[in-house]
């Protein structure tokens, strides 16, 4: 049986409250349970005492027989001190602009550098020879 720490989802519609929960890898998010190991509230502020509450016993006894935490309670235990964070998943690079596109906006720099470049040596020429 395969452990994970994860987040249970409760309250009302628009109005979640989630109970972190130890439960099989195979059971349904929020069904069976093995344990109830804390609770985090995203209604509060961030910086709130109770956003987000660990028993932290019971955590470092789940890690250490080998239960693993989603990404989300990973975090949450992390900034607890109670493991080490886990990097950062890369960014996809769907938003970015197609190929083509980069090349157009890349010779577009090239071009406002290469003006602005010229502007700036013809003021400095032209002042030299300038007439009242």
């Amino acid at each position: 049986m395969s452990l994970r720490i994860r987040l249970s989802r409760g309250g009302a519609k628009k109005r979640p409250f989630y109970r972190i929960v130890v439960a099989d890898s195979r059971s349904p998010r929020d069904g069976r349970f093995v344990e109830r190991i804390g609770t985090y509230n995203p209604m509060l502020p961030k910086d709130h005492q109770d956003r987000v509450l660990l028993k932290d016993e019971r955590v470092r006894y789940w890690l250490s027989v080998g239960a693993q935490p989603s990404d989300r309670v990973a975090r949450f235990c992390a900034e607890a001190g109670l493991m080490e964070a886990r990097p950062r998943p890369e960014q996809t690079k769907k938003p970015l602009p197609k190929a083509k596109a980069q090349e157009r906006l890349k010779a577009a720099q090239e071009a406002a550098a290469s003006a602005a470049a010229a502007d700036t040596a013809n003021d400095a020429g032209g002042e030299t020879a300038s007439a009242d």
